[in-house]
Parts: structure tokens; C-alpha cells; sequence
């Protein structure tokens, strides 16, 4: 059965511009055969913790020989990296926060690359998620028409390009819309209409993409 990951990471659950957009891609996706299933993980109610032991970091094999991590936290990182494992794709909501990620969404992002089991490390290792679909809908309240992510202004996009697609060998597509708190802070209400130009464009977008992932 073709399953889709759903990942939320958005602090508001009432008027989320992301979580809005990774809904259309779902439903979008569900539309492309009956067999297929969605996996919704909402990382504001169900968050992942930090892995909390170095060791986590590292496939079994190459830790410290004295390395010892809890089973609570063994367990609780098997459970996400089997999650994504077990997606044929993803569509990640990535709204910008303080020009970075969701606490959350980082710490979701340090159990699933893992060198020498979704990394390759020291050799030739297979990466088991190369070449599955990484849909990123980055979502920003300000204006960024131009390369945020060149003049340093977002430092969100890079790290999951970096991870999702270089670490993991994922094919990274990203959708991105600006001006989100025009809908919501009046000091930003004149630039309302170019919000829901970006929006429109972004809904149709994701949607030609789930048609062919």
C-alpha cells in the first residue's frame, strides 16, 4: 500500500498557512488510487524529543563500546526513523521561526539522520530513502521575494535540503510561500493580496505535484 508521511510542525493549529498547504498535498495524493494511505504526525501534539544520547546519533555498530542508551529511548527512536522508513513519500510543513526551524521539526530531523542507517558513512552503505519524494512546504510571515536563503535570512531551507536530500538522497521539492502573517497582523494587510497570490500559486502547485509522486 503506497503511503504518504504527513509531518506538521507548525506551533498553531487554528489558522496554519502550512499545515493548510500539507493538507491540500495529502488530499491531492489520496485522489491517485484507492490503495493509498496517509500517516498524519502533528509534531505540535505529538512531539519527538530530542534523542537525548549522543549515541542515537550513530547506527548500533558504530558507537562507543561503552555507549548505553535507555530502551525508553531506543524505542521512541526506532519509532521515527520506522515511520519515514516505511513512507513511500513525504510532505513536510516547515514554517520559519525566528529565521530557523521548529524546535520540534529540528529535533524530529536529528533522529532520522542517522550515519550508517539513513546515511551512508565510511563506505558505500545503501541509503535506504534515496530517491523517495520529499515534499517541503516552507511557509515565512514576512516578505522574502528575494534569495533568503543566500543572504543568510533563512536557515531553515538549507538544513533540510542538506539532510533530507544530500544525507538521505531524498528528491527534495520545495513550496514555498511568504507573507503569511498578512492574514493575520494588521501591519502587514497591504500586502494581503500578493499573500494570496503566492498562496494560489503554491495550492495549484502542490497539487500538479501530488498527480505525479
Amino acid at each position: 500500500m503506497p503511503t504518504l508521511l504527513r509531518l506538521d510542525s507548525s506551533y498553531d493549529d487554528a489558522a496554519s498557512v502550512s499545515r493548510a498547504l500539507t493538507a491540500t498535498f495529502a488530499t491531492a495524493w489520496l485522489a491517485g488510487g484507492p490503495d493509498r494511505a496517509v500517516v498524519e504526525h502533528d509534531l505540535r501534539t505529538d512531539p519527538v524529543a530530542p534523542p537525548g544520547r549522543g549515541a542515537l546519533h550513530w547506527a548500533p555498530g558504530l558507537r562507543a563500546p561503552d555507549a548505553v542508551v535507555p530502551a525508553g529511548a531506543e524505542a521512541a527512536h526506532a519509532r521515527v526513523l520506522d515511520e519515514l522508513l516505511a513512507a513511500d513519500a513525504v510532505v513536510i510543513g516547515a514554517p520559519l521561526y525566528n529565521y530557523g526551524l521548529s524546535a520540534t521539526l529540528k529535533a524530529w530531523l536529528d533522529h532520522v539522520h542517522v550515519p550508517g542507517v539513513t546515511a551512508p558513512f565510511g563506505g558505500d552503505e545503501p541509503r535506504p530513502l534515496r530517491g523517495r519524494r520529499a515534499v517541503v512546504v516552507a511557509t515565512r510571515g514576512t516578505a522574502h521575494d528575494d534569495d533568503s536563503e543566500a543572504d543568510g535570512r533563512d536557515h531553515a531551507l538549507p538544513v533540510l535540503r542538506l539532510i533530507l536530500g544530500d544525507a538521505l538522497g531524498m528528491d527534495v521539492h520545495v513550496v514555498a510561500v511568504d507573507r503569511t502573517l498578512s492574514a493575520t497582523v494588521p501591519a502587514f494587510a497591504d500586502q494581503r493580496g500578493r499573500f494570496e497570490e503566492r498562496l494560489a500559486a503554491a495550492t495549484a502547485e502542490l497539487r500538479e505535484l501530488a498527480a505525479r509522486t
